[in-house]
């Protein structure tokens, strides 16, 4: 992680951690990092999430991109994936999304993407943190004729929705399905697309107002879907999360479908038509045991990606392969999109139940997920760097491996990945600090549920103690 950019943009409470100042001067480095071999006027497209500080945000990008000669095309509230596909089909330098994805209303972010759709790499963050942090480059601003002009979009939501239908052929007509917007988003987009392709709309949590996105909603809080699907005998639930690039989903019985089974599902349906590049599959070292175990069942070589969905494409790109994704529900079908897209995916998971005609709880059943425990512990952000040479900390953590039947190649790929991670016959156990958030999070796997808690609670107390004040 950067000095700015975390795993997903840059985060942090609106107007305290992110203010417009520094919001204006991201864009003005960023349009200058990612034109300044071009002579044209750049054009950069500006879309935001529904939570109260986005328009306070947008207001400041947009002044900062026109300041130095940018036009941009302001998109209004869209998720975050048609920002990814806009900016290639628009034609634009780059495109940046503002939203804070699944945290609550008093978090913001800044998500840029490239004129290809991609998310910014590295080295391309590092130079924008130079010049805002250090003033490694001084950006001249231009005047008279050459400032920027502001341009309002008006099909930016229809273009996105016309094209994610473009990427089935099935008719989803008969399929009843609640969707839960997460107040976010895909209250704008969602419902359309659905309905388009066929589907029975049960609507909830799409009435946001400025302070409700992901509160008690969405794919972090389940329940409300969970209840709704079982008390009106639904065909299954999908759940968004803020800024709807990414998706949960819940079967007709009730079941929580998480992405590791969503891309086995996808994975297997890929394979059986010969579409799934290399036989292979990208996920991540937060992967269920049964997803690695799915995998090796069906013949399908499945590569680790450090957690993140960046990493996961990274790791997409350089071995030629198609799909990959998330427990978290961050899924990319690099075939249709260049990052994570929760309508997407929702999309391709119903076109499946639909085409083989079987419920989404049957289409489950051919992965078996071991039991996991995941505490999120709050730090403090010099707690949060103290992790990696906390030698308390790592001392718990070798307890816990102990308790652990221990794998030797996946212990050495982990700590050639300097990850406090490592996998067992029996379990296994990650600590790792987030990216976006100020939390250590503490996760084990294992067959008894039991045992993996109370070692789960041992470590967290550890880290809590040492890394919280």
């Amino acid at each position: 992680m950067g000095r700015l950019f975390g795993t997903d943009g840059v985060r942090g409470v609106a107007n305290a951690d992110l203010t417009p100042e520094l919001a204006m001067n991201i864009s003005r480095a960023s349009t200058f990092v990612l034109t300044k071999n071009k002579t044209k006027r750049p054009k950069v497209l500006v879309g935001k999430d529904t939570r109260l500080s986005s328009d306070m945000l947008e207001g400041a990008l947009i002044a900062g991109f026109c300041s130095v000669g940018a036009d941009v095309v302001s998109l209004g509230v869209v998720p975050t994936p048609a920002v990814a596909y806009l900016v290639k089909k628009y034609k634009a330098d780059a495109g940046v999304m503002i939203s804070a994805s699944h945290n609550t209303y008093e978090f913001n972010g800044i998500k840029i993407f490239s004129g290809d759709g991609y998310k910014l790499p590295d080295a391309l963050e590092e130079e924008i943190e130079a010049i805002v942090l250090d003033g490694a480059e001084i950006i001249e601003l231009p005047y008279e004729s050459n400032i920027g002009k502001i341009i309002e979009s008006d099909n930016a939501t229809r273009d996105y929705v016309d094209y994610i239908k473009s990427t089935t052929d099935e008719k989803l007509n008969g399929l009843k399905i609640a969707f839960d917007c997460s107040n976010g988003s895909a209250s704008r987009t969602a419902e359309k697309l659905f309905e388009e392709l066929g589907v029975e709309c049960f609507m909830l949590h799409n009435k946001p107002d400025g302070i409700n996105i992901n509160k008690d909603c969405g794919s972090v809080h389940l329940k409300n879907l969970v209840d709704f699907v079982k008390e009106n005998n639904l065909d299954a639930g999908i759940a968004f999360d803020g800024d709807a690039d990414r998706c949960l989903a819940v079967d007709d019985k009730g079941n929580i479908i998480d992405g590791d089974f969503i891309m086995a599902i996808c994975a297997e349906n890929l394979k059986e038509q010969g579409k799934l590049a290399k036989d292979t599959v990208v996920g991540t070292i937060m992967a269920n045991i049964g997803f690695n175990c799915f995998c090796e069942k069906n013949g399908i070589n499945l590569v680790s990606a450090d957690v993140g969905d960046r990493y996961v494409l990274e790791n997409m790109l350089m071995g030629g392969y198609n799909f990959g994704g998330e427990q978290s529900g961050h899924v990319i079908f690099l075939d249709f999109a260049t990052t994570g897209d929760g309508q997407l995916t929702a999309t391709q998971l119903l076109s499946i139940m639909k085409r083989k005609n079987t419920k989404l709880s049957d289409l489950s059943k051919l992965m078996v997920k071991y039991p996991q425990v995941m505490i999120n512990v709050n730090v403090s952000q010099e707690g949060k760097l103290r992790f990696y040479t906390d030698d308390v900390v790592k001392a718990a953590i070798e307890r816990a491996k102990n308790d652990l039947c221990r794998n030797t190649n996946l212990e050495k790929d982990a700590e050639e990945k300097n990850l406090n991670a490592v996998s067992e016959r029996n379990g296994r156990i990650l600590v790792r600090a987030s990216g976006t958030e100020p939390l250590i999070r503490v996760m084990l796997e294992g067959e008894n549920c039991e045992e993996i808690s109370r070692i789960a609670n041992e470590v967290a107390d550890v880290v809590r103690e040492r890394l919280s004040n």
